[in-house]
């Protein structure tokens, strides 16, 4: 079981947990998960936490296939005061956020100690790891080919599962001798991988477990679902609910999601099924 402390708050593993999305953004993929009115976002933080939500992850740029890049300091004036009301509003929540930026992560911890979530695997800026050391940060690594602007553009492997547990195997090395302990792995679903990427990533998800560290999964409402499902992102939510039962037998460990509930009750069915 592993057992991450976030600035005092200890957050338990011995039951995959669900990870709930909520961006502050006005271009995300999926409609429903962008909220940017303060009466709102309290009033979504309370759905979620009634829904059994372990942790809420907010993001302030959007990651989309295409997305544009805004500035840092466009970043922070979403995110910041973001931060600041549900730290007040919700004092035990376990908060997550969305960002490879050390200027921002060094905003955010002035006003609560988080989870780093960081798409680029500290590529776009190496100086975000001084933050998560001084802070001790439960720190997520995550595979990311190309960036958002270009990753669909033409992704190309190999061996996809080879290839990023590699790139996992190096990474961690590299954190261990820079002092970072608290980490959690994420193969980077839909972040510069094709349709059939995504699959054969999802299908040998259990192979991650040699790293012995916690596995995140991002699969919700995501494009390898509802293109195959020939649907949109607001009519995937049947075909993401598969997705994260495949990825819960699979060994996932945390599942970030748009849709608490349904993802709550995969994790009660797929325990009921292991136990």
């Amino acid at each position: 079981m592993n057992t991450f402390n976030i600035g005092g708050r200890l957050l338990q593993l011995d039951s995959p947990l669900i990870m709930g999305v909520i961006n502050i953004t006005p271009d995300s993929f999926y409609d429903e998960s962008r909220i940017l009115d303060p009466d709102k976002l309290i009033q979504r933080v309370n759905e979620m936490i009634d829904e059994g939500v372990d942790i809420v992850d907010l993001g302030a740029f959007s990651s989309r296939p295409g997305a544009k890049t805004i500035t840092a300091e466009e970043e922070c004036s979403r995110l910041i005061p973001a931060v600041k009301l549900l730290r007040t509003t919700f004092p035990d929540i376990v908060l997550s956020v969305d960002t490879y930026r050390s200027k921002v992560l060094e905003q955010v911890v002035d006003h609560s100690a988080c989870i780093v979530n960081d798409i680029s695997g500290y590529e776009k800026d190496p100086d975000i790891l001084n933050i998560v050391r001084s802070n001790n940060l439960p720190y997520v690594l995550m595979h990311m080919q190309g960036s958002p602007e270009n990753m669909q553009d033409d992704p190309n492997y190999a061996d996809v599962s080879f290839e990023i547990i590699d790139f996992m195997a190096a990474k961690l090395h590299d954190l261990k001798q820079k002092g970072i302990e608290q980490i959690i792995i994420d193969p980077g679903f839909g972040f510069g991988k094709t349709l059939e990427h995504n699959f054969q990533l999802l299908n040998n998800l259990e192979a991650f477990k040699i790293f012995e560290k916690s596995i995140l999964v991002g699969l919700s409402r995501k494009s390898m679902i509802y293109k195959l499902l020939d649907t949109t992102p607001d009519k995937a939510l049947n075909g993401t609910s598969i997705a994260h039962t495949i990825a819960l037998m699979n060994g996932a460990d945390i599942l970030r999601v748009h849709d608490v509930r349904e993802a709550r009750e995969c994790v009660r069915i797929c325990k009921a099924l292991k136990n």
